[in-house]
């Protein structure tokens, strides 16, 4: 183990270095290609055009027909009709223009009457002058042309005229009034090119039975064919709008992704040949897409870690500590992973389920940081989504994915407020409960067809999952703290155990001690928790910081009850050495312990460089001393805890040196002691604020005051009493 502990810290030291680092994070992404890889590569189809298939071929991908939905599309196209606009305005043009006519005939035939009476002689009756005064009928189609159009002229025959003209008022109304209803309730309706001369003929079959005469019948039906024309026209624009809307509304026609292209023992005709190339099955061997899709993926992965890393705010140390911890974790379980998917390769379904995903977020969670347990849990599943696609036709198995997911989250989040190693198994069974109920609600969205064996081996293989995760766990936690020397909260909870041997070597040789340490860890622990330190490692490091004080017990006064001072027969510069000495001497005797490091700074570094000035004084009444032979070798306190262990330690042996302290005592002591560290710069090495140390004074000064407070004293004869009663 310390071989191993060795060979750790040699990596450790080589990735404080920017270039190891990143070849580092390049061996994790390997083991993430080549575990992914093969799931990914599309698998190689020896197929032919008219050969046999040998095994069902199905889409691992859902891709559009771009040629059979250009097919639909043109199919959908040829059935689009030309659109064709009504011309409503003809309608009222036309009978406007048959009125016209009319209304010019009967104008012309009223001045031929007034012509005529005009020219009739004075006296004589009013009656029609005789046949042989009337105009000729040409004269009046004449004047009736001249007040006509040329076209209208041109495209009416003679005939039409000769009868308007030779026809009376009540004729020409009767002929007019037929003519314009025929014609507009004809022209309302829609008239293309083609039935234009259906059209002519309805108006035409309508006067039949019309009281007229015979050649104002004629005229009229010659009016009404003249009159009816097309109406409705073609319109180009509105059918390329139709043809565009018909377009858009044709829906792709897809190969989806699952779907059976060749069955076994089909011949491969042209289609199926088509659909296999466009499915990227018959090239698959030289597609270079899956590679450089699994390699951005990784990239992806492997870029978050690095900036999760890159953004924490901790010691170096501790940073790279923690990243090779999390490259070992998170590279055995997609190992462990890929082992579990080789089982599909035998039809072993639902293998997924199997798979303790919640170990590497306990581990991380417990060892780390809760963050990267997250963030652990989230790439999990990516990943698991692709190692575990063997039961899929596409590149990922969603339900995989999901599944693993969660039991990693569920892992983190039971934990959140739970380090100790007696949560971990509650954790596992809490992991099961959440697999069996995703693994189920998946199967129901899918809605699955298992039998009851199978629904209940799935059952089976979610609750151990979570079993399992639970048990690998608390397998490698001591393996994992034993290599990298971590102090988890786990290990801490150990240490204070009060039967750890060296605890016991406090308690029988060194009582006074003891005591005084639990008093410090009382103390500090309070203190540390007001600021945001971590209260538990201060508690624990208080148990162990004087364990050099067993070497030599009665040379420290808190051991020297009913004793004689030891100190009283020696010289202040070797009473100073003995004092000095219980630092070293502690660190030393937790080192042959295996402690974790961090105990052992605490009990080097609890006294700084702080000088040991009753022995200092004594020595200097009898002559010149050199201060630094008075002083502990240090070195001085790097972190917030050992900071505050220190001035506790101070402050607790002050304070109980003095009978019976008030709270103004105890507050003015405190400060102080706190002053004196500040000035003789003890603190200029951790990360403590003037902020933070104020609250850490009032802190210890509320805690004093609880411990030293006031007691009733009882009359010596009543207290006699008491004692003979007990």
């Amino acid at each position: 183990m310390d071989l191993l502990r060795h060979q750790f810290q040699n990596i450790k030291r080589l990735l404080d270095i920017t270039f190891f680092r990143i070849l580092f994070f390049a061996f994790i992404g390997v083991i993430l290609f080549l575990s992914m890889y093969g799931n990914v590569k599309p698998d190689k189809l020896k197929l032919g055009l008219f050969n046999i298939a040998e095994k069902t071929v199905v889409s691992p991908i859902t891709v559009e027909d771009k040629e059979s939905t250009e097919e639909k599309r043109k199919h959908e196209l040829e059935r689009v009709q030309g659109v064709y606009t009504l011309k409503s305005e003809y309608t009222q043009n036309q009978v406007d223009l048959v009125a016209s006519i009319f209304d010019t005939a009967i104008k012309v035939s009223d001045e031929i009457q007034e012509e005529k009476k005009k020219a009739a002689p004075e006296g004589e009756s009013s009656e029609p002058a005789p046949a042989a005064t009337e105009p000729p009928v040409s004269d009046k189609v004449k004047k009736l042309k001249e007040r006509l159009t040329p076209a209208v002229i041109d495209d009416l025959p003679e005939e039409v005229f000769t009868a308007l003209v030779s026809a009376d008022k009540r004729q020409l109304a009767i002929a007019k009034d037929l003519t314009l209803t025929a014609v507009s309730n004809e022209m309302s309706k829609p008239i293309p090119a083609d039935e234009v001369e259906n059209s002519k003929k309805k108006v035409e079959e309508e006067l039949k039975f019309s009281t007229l005469g015979p050649s104002m019948k004629r005229a009229a039906i010659l009016m009404r064919r003249y009159a009816v024309i097309q109406n409705e026209f073609y319109d180009p624009q509105a059918t390329e709008e139709a043809r565009r809307r018909t377009a858009e509304t044709v829906e792709p026609v897809k190969i989806l992704e699952g779907q059976v292209i060749v069955e076994e023992g089909e011949l491969v005709s042209h289609e199926i040949y088509r659909q296999l190339k466009l499915a990227g099955l018959l090239d698959s061997q030289d597609s270079k897409k899956p590679l450089f899709g699994l390699l951005l993926l990784i990239v992806i992965i492997l870029s978050s870690i690095y900036y999760y890393f890159l953004e924490r705010k901790i010691q170096p140390d501790k940073k790279q500590t923690d990243l090779l911890l999390f490259g070992i974790v998170f590279s055995f379980s997609i190992l462990l992973m890929k082992m579990a998917s080789q089982f599909q390769q035998f039809g072993f379904e639902g293998v997924s389920s199997l798979f303790p995903a919640a170990m590497a977020g306990i581990i991380i969670k417990i060892l780390v940081d809760e963050r990267l347990a997250w963030l652990t849990a989230i790439v999990q599943g990516i990943c698991g989504s692709i190692i575990f696609n063997e039961e899929t036709t596409g590149a990922l198995n969603m339900s995989a994915g999901i599944y693993i997911l969660c039991g990693g989250l569920a892992a983190t989040l039971f934990l959140r407020d739970h380090n100790a190693r007696s949560k971990i198994l509650p954790a596992g069974i809490f992991v099961s409960v959440v697999n069996i109920s995703v693994i189920f609600s998946l199967l129901f969205l899918r809605n699955t067809q298992y039998n009851g064996m199978e629904y209940g081996l799935i059952f089976i293989f979610a609750a151990v999952s979570g079993i399992a995760s639970a048990v690998l766990a608390i397998g490698l936690l001591p393996f994992l703290e034993a290599s990298f020397g971590i102090l988890s909260t786990m290990r801490l909870i150990e240490l204070s155990n009060p039967n750890h041997p060296l605890l016991k070597k406090i308690l029988t040789e060194a009582p006074g001690t003891y005591h005084h340490s639990v008093m410090v860890a009382n103390m500090s622990e309070a203190a540390c928790e007001a600021i945001g330190a971590n209260g538990l490692l201060a508690r624990v490091g208080c148990y162990y910081h004087d364990i050099g004080k067993t070497k030599r017990p009665l040379f420290f006064i808190e051991n020297q009850i009913n004793r004689d001072n030891p100190h009283d027969r020696l010289s202040p510069g070797k009473s100073a050495q003995i004092i000095i000495a219980h630092a070293s001497d502690g660190a030393a005797l937790l080192k042959k312990h295996h402690m974790p490091k961090e105990i052992i700074d605490i009990a080097e570094q609890h006294h700084g460089t702080s000088l040991i000035k009753f022995f200092y004084h004594k020595a200097k009444q009898a002559g010149n001393v050199n201060e630094e032979d008075f002083r502990y070798p240090g070195p001085k306190a790097q972190t917030k805890e050992t900071a505050i262990i220190g001035i506790a330690d101070s402050v607790e042996a002050a304070v109980r040196s003095m009978a019976q302290p008030t709270p103004e005592q105890i507050e003015s002591l405190v400060h102080s002691i706190i002053s004196d560290k500040l000035q003789d710069g003890q603190l200029n090495e951790c990360d403590l604020t003037l902020r933070e140390i104020e609250v850490v004074e009032h802190t210890l000064c509320e805690t004093l005051k609880g411990i030293f407070h006031s007691r009733i004293e009882y009359p010596t004869e009543m207290t006699k009493q008491k004692v003979v009663d007990a």
